[in-house]
């Protein structure tokens, strides 16, 4: 603990001579839905916690809902007297805050690693699982890609408007995946590269998307799965930030338009032992086979991680390379576990159903806990779609059902946390309930 607080100690006094105009510094974490909650600390008093001072927060910020409130879950909210609960700080992620009015720093914190870690917390969850692979000497090596649009700043009536072309101030209204829209909107994502990596972000390819306005960043391979999923959450944050200073709108909203594309968060996975041998390709890779099996048959369970809202479901079984039924191909975008061409070393999963706006901590998690389930039991998947178009298993399609299959599934109880199930179903069901207590003008339009 003295050597953690010596390090923190020296990471704030290195920011604060580096940055002597930073006053503030926003300490942040994320919440069940994927949203950051946090509060905002003047840089002396970072100082205080970073040499082992107190750091509280109410212990149900986690559990707010999607707009914010809170809901009864169980004892928690309303029962509970709202008690703190202890955070502490993330090593190596105070860094400056480029995209506010005012100079100002963002720093990670988490409960896991604390003495009472909150148990439905998604960075704890992941902690987790990850420290559980670790024990059992599987370490794994993760890369997150998002997908996400860009609209105008300015929404018509509530509805987003197409970003407009800096170069002709046209509506980029084409689906495309030409590179000259990189070119055309080339500044404000050479600002999001270059924040992100300010942030420490690993950030690789960007890409132009098929959907008008849509793009995709990916990120480097990371031996850290946290830090893996710290990179994903901090880059929606710093891209949105980035657009509204450029005039744009950025988000990661899973289905933003029927016709179009949605957004995806796609995750690759391999699995090394402590000497660096890839796990997933010995045996003649059966154990990837086995993984696959594993990530399949808790996939319908995992449901209302990997679409988290009402909209996320709408992007399944869409217009591009967006499956409705669980399943795995070689070089298959039409799977939604997908083994990409590579050489044995590099051999990984690539799981691509979650949608853009899910919590990259949780799916992760979730990914894991399939992969961790497949090597212990040993099944064999069903057959790949490149030997079989029809192959794969149902799953929900609607968050309801998705929260009955997952809730009382015992694999994932185990390998997730019990806790942590009940707290999150009962969130998505609440946040479900509370989105439809809102009669909108279709209904109207049809019914009256």
């Amino acid at each position: 603990m003295k050597s953690q607080s010596s390090t923190l100690l020296a990471e704030v006094r290195t920011f604060r001579q580096n940055h002597p105009q930073v006053r503030y510094v926003d300490l942040i974490a994320l919440d069940i839905p994927g949203h950051f909650y946090g509060k905002r600390y003047p840089v002396e008093m970072l100082e205080k916690v970073a040499a082992g001072g107190p750091l509280k927060l109410p212990q149900n910020a986690v559990l707010l809902g999607a707009q914010g409130g809170l809901f009864k879950i169980g004892d928690y909210c309303f029962h509970d007297g709202d008690p703190d609960a202890n955070r502490r700080l993330v090593p190596g992620t105070l860094k400056p805050v480029s995209w506010e009015g005012q100079p100002l720093g963002q720093m990670l914190i988490t409960s896991d690693g604390t003495d009472a870690p909150i148990e439905f917390e998604p960075r704890e969850v992941l902690a987790r699982v990850l420290e559980r692979l670790q024990h059992k000497g599987i370490h794994p090596v993760v890369a997150f890609e998002l997908e996400f649009y860009l609209f105008d700043k300015k929404l018509d009536d509530g509805l987003p408007q197409f970003a407009r072309d800096p170069r002709s101030d046209d509506a980029d209204d084409q689906p495309s995946l030409h590179i000259e829209r990189l070119s055309r909107f080339s500044e404000v994502l050479d600002d999001m590269a270059q924040t992100a990596q300010a942030q420490g972000i690993d950030i690789t390819v960007i890409t132009a998307e098929l959907g008008p306005g849509q793009f995709e960043i990916n990120f480097g391979h990371c031996d850290d799965g946290l830090r893996a999923a710290d990179w994903a959450a901090l880059f929606c944050r710093s891209t949105r930030g980035v657009a509204l200073k450029h005039g744009y709108r950025a988000s990661f909203m899973a289905k933003p338009y029927l016709q179009f594309p949605g957004s995806g968060m796609h995750v690759h996975v391999s699995l090394y032992d402590a000497a660096g041998n890839n796990l997933l390709a010995a045996h003649q890779q059966q154990p990837l086979r086995h993984a696959v099996a594993g990530c399949l048959e808790l996939l319908p369970h995992c449901m209302p991680i990997f679409s988290p809202n009402h909209n996320a479901f709408r992007r399944l079984g869409g217009t591009v390379n967006a499956a409705t039924r669980a399943s795995w191909g070689f070089e298959d975008r039409d799977a939604c576990v997908r083994i990409p061409e590579s050489d044995p070393r590099n051999l990984r999963i690539e799981h691509r159903l979650a949608s853009a706006d899910a919590n990259p901590y949780l799916v992760l998690a979730a990914i894991l806990a399939g992969l961790e389930h497949g090597l212990e039991t040993r099944q064999e998947p069903i057959a790949p779609l490149n030997e079989d178009r029809n192959s794969g298993a149902d799953f929900p399609l609607e968050m309801l059902d998705a929260v009955r299959a997952m809730q009382h599934q015992a694999v994932l109880r185990d390998k997730l946390g019990a806790e942590f199930i009940d707290v999150y179903c009962e969130n998505k069901r609440q946040d479900h309930l509370a989105f439809q207590q809102e009669i909108n003008a279709r209904e109207y339009r049809w019914f009256l």
